[in-house]
């Protein structure tokens, strides 16, 4: 679990991020979590969007991804979201927010 300045740290590292996925009216089903795993495990941090005819809510859709993917939800604002995944001990994130596993 993130503490506050870790999150916040990494707010301000996802501000630049352009969304990687679109949620649109479809299920969070298992292509979507796979692809969302592949994204975090290439980029450890990423922002995805909700789209306003999406079966979910943004906060619904970035709390099932989390748990989906063992990822940790960052920031919900708007339709958008961002997800952190650890990589690993030496990842540039880890580092900058001073987490090991």
């Amino acid at each position: 679990m993130l503490t506050s300045k870790q999150r916040a740290i990494l707010r301000k590292e996802a501000n630049t991020l352009i969304p990687v996925f679109q949620i649109g009216k479809g299920e969070i089903d298992d292509a979507l979590v796979k692809a969302t795993n592949d994204c975090l495990a290439a980029r450890e941090l990423i922002k995805l969007k909700v789209l306003e005819n999406s079966e979910y809510s943004t906060k619904e859709a970035a709390a099932l991804l989390a748990e989906k993917t063992n990822s940790d939800s960052v920031q919900v604002i708007g339709g958008k979201f961002v997800l952190y995944k650890q990589k690993d001990k030496e990842s540039k994130y880890a580092d900058m927010i001073k987490i090991r596993k």
